[in-house]
């Protein structure tokens, strides 16, 4: 069992940054594949970001890439989202999930949320 809390999000202005942080509870951690979401006001929820268990190979939806990393630090139990040049359709909640079987594969955890607004 995994226990997921993001932190992190907030509002700011188009072209700012943020750094998106998720802390996992359990000394498994390092042997998951994280993820990020995000699920915007009447949309579905849609993949972000994300990275192996190991941290060596990751992959972004379209719309992030070059603008988003995600990272992680397995001795902390911690994964990032650095966000930057950030846009007012990168508004939504954020959510972070962890998979026993693979960052293209299905997520078996899921962390609360953090809200992210971006004004104009």
């Amino acid at each position: 069992q995994v226990q997921l809390v993001e932190s992190g999000g907030g509002l700011v202005q188009a072209g700012g940054s943020l750094r998106l942080s998720c802390a996992a509870s359990g000394r498994t951690f390092s042997r998951y594949a994280m993820g990020w979401f995000r699920q915007a006001p009447g949309k579905e929820r849609e993949f972000v970001a994300a990275m192996t268990w190991s941290g060596g190979s990751t992959y972004y939806a379209d719309s992030v890439k070059g603008r988003f990393t995600i990272s992680r630090d397995n001795a902390k139990n911690t994964v990032y989202l650095q966000m930057n040049s950030l846009k007012p359709e990168d508004t939504a909640v954020y959510y972070c999930a962890a998979s026993r079987t693979g960052m293209r594969s299905q997520y078996d955890y899921w962390g609360q949320g953090t809200q992210v607004t971006v004004s104009s």
